[in-house]
């Protein structure tokens, strides 16, 4: 079923020589003893880990799934997921970025980060358990009482407790103000909790002692829509005081969904009947405290994106190495053999290409977001600080919608080179493109992230944060400009900041007069903006790639073929976009609904 070889040299690249993140870190008392040698040690292992306990499960545990005993509505996981998770917890991972006053290592978030896109290359289903509890605990952290954090933050530190993000309903999806679950407050300061969740990804199952579900609920007399949710935390077991479990709480798993993809994560329908629950922060405020959460998610489903396009193209090289189809064009480059291995083939190395540069710029892309998440909540500068935290919400929604696009691009081609043998099956491929479908809807959808990002993020603002981004890029164009080799990346590059803030003073005009002017641009804008974002760290990567071409390290040389593969054949995808954007809103509403 294919192999998995973590890319250490590609993530250490980007971590050590791309971002200079052991320079950075220095900046942060909080992680100023962390080292080159440190980061490294925990990828090797996490490599280790990824490769040889979770990859192995990954079809098998695909083809297998989760099961519900109707009767007990308990839930199995595929064989081999708990004994995984048994070893997880051992190590300490879970541990690995989290408070030490609740036993975590306080190792960064962008090293956490790198060891997550290990994970969900191995096995995306597995990782989907412990990458929940980890926003469930950076919500606790952020918004629970001394008391819950007492309680609770231990056990999701340990492992030992898993959680969950209960939001939607079957009536109502991303539109959250639309929920009908109820929440009753009682005299003892708790709430019973009545209403039905769907689509709960690891709602229910046998890998954890205990599952801490954060339920979104209604209060009595709360106002309408998304202004009158409140946030419960409803455990599986009531915990007594000193930690131990409890009563049985009624919420249950009242089915597992039927799924095109991540099998082995058992996708929920959880049924609350006067559940006991505990409020989470302010009455009425429980959006602002569970965006702690969903953008926590938000980048973790681009991690997982990105691990599935890394797999994806490590198994479909070596395929296009091996597998003899046809000659070349230009004459046989394998004489001594029946036919060509396809890799000679130009479709094919496009294919490979693309993959290769989506998992690449990903990867540049996400550790710069995790490394400025680092900066907001450890700089010693408040400005630094105030800047990292802008960045981080401008670029969330490019993170979740740029990265899953690319990747169901990605993992398509990567099954296209297999053919026929990427259809079926045996060779592994296919799973990987349904596992990549659902990253692209969950966590808000990918058109709700580019309304985020175009309507929220830069036109609430007009265009500031933005703004910061550009800087980056019209400083590092400033500095090359002087360097003739560049030419080919920081041209281009500036050639898009400019027609980004064209673009974007053009959409913000049109949507004075028509708000649905937003609605019909944000998507293929979005693709731009993330294009401006992936060109300008391939011109930084490019740039240390050229400094280095005579080390006699191959390396580099891969790294500047595949920018210029990115500036010659992806990149240019923005002038179409940018066309789709100009047509406005008319060719979209011009159509009467009845005459669909």
């Amino acid at each position: 079923m294919g192999q998995y070889v973590a890319p250490l040299r590609e993530i250490q690249f980007v971590l050590h020589e791309l971002l200079l993140v052991e320079a950075e870190l220095k900046q942060m008392p909080k992680h100023s003893e962390i080292d080159a040698d440190i980061i490294n040690q925990v990828l090797e292992e996490g490599g280790r880990f990824a490769s040889k306990v979770l990859f192995p499960l990954n079809h098998s545990g695909d083809r297998e799934g989760c099961h519900l005993d109707n009767q007990t509505h308990a839930v199995t996981t595929p064989k081999g997921f708990k004994e995984a998770y048994r070893q997880y917890i051992e190590a300490g991972w879970p541990a690995l970025s989290c408070d030490p006053e609740y036993g975590g290592q306080a190792l960064p978030i962008v090293l956490n980060n790198s060891f997550y896109e290990m994970l969900n290359s191995a096995n995306q289903a597995w990782a989907m358990y412990p990458g929940l509890s980890h926003g469930a605990y950076e919500c606790l952290h952020a918004h629970g009482t001394p008391e819950q954090k007492r309680l609770y933050l231990p056990k999701l530190v340990s492992g030992e407790w898993t959680g969950t993000m209960c939001l939607t309903e079957p009536h109502c999806g991303t539109d959250l103000g639309l929920l009908r679950t109820k929440a009753e407050p009682q005299a003892d300061g708790s709430y019973k909790i009545t209403g039905g969740k769907i689509f709960i990804s690891a709602g229910e199952h046998d890998m954890a002692a205990n599952i801490l579900h954060l339920v979104l609920a209604r209060l009595p007399g709360a106002p309408e829509g998304s202004k009158g949710i409140s946030l419960f935390l409803v455990p599986k077991f009531i915990p007594n005081t000193d930690g131990t479990l409890g009563a049985r709480n009624n919420i249950v798993c009242g089915a597992i969904e039927e799924k095109m993809g991540i099998h082995g994560n058992s996708t929920c329908q959880m049924n609350l009947d006067d559940a006991t629950g505990w409020i989470i922060g302010e009455p009425n405020k429980g959006l602002n405290a569970m965006f702690v959460f969903m953008n926590a998610a938000r980048l973790g489903v681009g991690m997982q994106s990105l691990g599935l396009t890394e797999v994806a193209y490590q198994n479909a090289l070596i395929y296009a190495k091996d597998r003899l189809q046809m000659r070349s064009l230009s004459g046989a480059k394998a004489p001594d053999k029946p036919a060509d291995p396809i890799i000679v083939h130009p479709d094919v190395r496009r294919m490979l290409l693309s993959a290769k540069a989506y998992a690449e710029g990903a990867r540049a892309f996400s550790s710069y977001v995790a490394l400025q998440i680092d900066k907001e909540l450890n700089h010693p500068d408040e400005e630094v600080r105030k800047n990292a935290a802008d960045m981080v919400a401008l670029l969330t929604p490019i993170i979740k919608a740029f990265i899953t696009d690319n990747a169901w691009i990605a993992t398509s081609e990567c099954m296209q080179v297999y053919g026929g043998h990427g259809f079926i099956a045996e060779s592994g491929m296919e799973q990987y493109v349904r596992d990549a479908r659902i990253n692209m809807i969950y966590e808000g959808t990918n058109t709700v992230q580019s309304l985020d990002l175009l309507g929220r993020k830069i036109l609430m603002d007009n265009g500031a944060k933005l703004r910061k981004f550009a800087a980056l890029v019209k400083a590092f164009v400033e500095e090359s400009s002087t360097d003739a080799a560049m030419s080919e990346f920081v041209t281009p590059l500036a050639d898009l900041d400019d027609k980004v803030a064209k673009l974007t003073m053009e959409i913000g005009m049109k949507a004075f007069q028509n708000q649905d002017e937003i609605g019909a641009a944000a998507v293929p804008y979005l693709r731009v903006v993330g294009h401006l974002v992936y060109a300008y760290f391939f011109a930084r990567m490019a740039k240390i790639a050229l400094a280095q071409l005579d080390s006699g390290d191959t390396f580099y040389k891969a790294k500047l073929a595949t920018a210029r593969f990115y500036f010659a054949r992806l990149l240019p995808e923005t002038a179409t976009l940018i066309r789709q954007v100009r047509s406005g809103a008319k060719p979209l509403l011009d159509l009467e609904t009845e005459l669909f």
